[in-house]
């Protein structure tokens, strides 16, 4: 009897194209729990680069990353702080954290006050991506700078279609329109909405 949970063939194999490129420090378009993005090896400077060309993005402005889970995200921040891990568990929609001092990461993902903002992936195919591939991805939405965030895959621009090294070829026609919500935690137990 096929275990329900497991990912079917279309999901695997998109998952090991990704990870080839992502090995060989390229880019990937990819669903994520929120909108269509923009990834890389989020311990991969040069990958970390391509995506700010890509996106005509100064480097000052920080991205995203995607984690499998608790786990993982322990290894990129020097100390979660105790209601992250509430946070995650109570919020009903993919929420985003900003955690101070995060380690063994890009350094070019890194903002000034060294702070990075993690997720938590929630849908099955970021998840299944991530554990596989052992380490955090970059999620920035599929847009140039300036530009709006594309709601499905057919708004994404032919400039970032062609920049990419690769592009999944699933939920290609779901609408996803939320991005997440970002919280920041600072290390002295501040808590701030940045974005609802």
């Amino acid at each position: 009897m096929a275990h329900k949970n497991k990912p079917d063939q279309s999901l695997i194999e998109e998952v090991n194209n990704c990870i080839t490129v992502l090995q060989n420090g390229g880019v990937i378009l990819y669903p994520t729990d929120t909108v269509w993005g923009i990834g890389c090896d989020a311990t991969n400077e040069d990958a970390v680069n391509k995506i700010y060309k890509l996106k005509k993005r100064v480097n000052t402005k920080t991205m995203i990353c995607l984690v499998a889970n608790d786990f993982m995200l322990e290894k990129h921040v020097e100390k979660v702080p105790e209601v992250a891990f509430d946070i995650i568990d109570i919020t009903d929609k993919p929420t985003t954290i900003v955690y101070d001092n995060p380690k063994n990461i890009a350094q070019n993902l890194i903002a000034k006050d060294n702070s990075l903002a993690i997720r938590v992936a929630t849908d099955q195919f970021c998840q299944y991506l991530i554990s596989k591939f052992k380490k955090p991805i970059v999620s920035t939405s599929a847009n140039l700078s300036g530009e709006p965030t594309a709601k499905s895959f057919k708004e994404i621009s032919s400039d970032i279609l062609k920049g990419v090294d690769y592009a999944v070829n699933l939920q290609r026609n779901i609408q996803k329109v939320t991005p997440s919500s970002i919280i920041k935690l600072s290390n002295d137990g501040t808590v701030k909405v940045i974005r609802k």
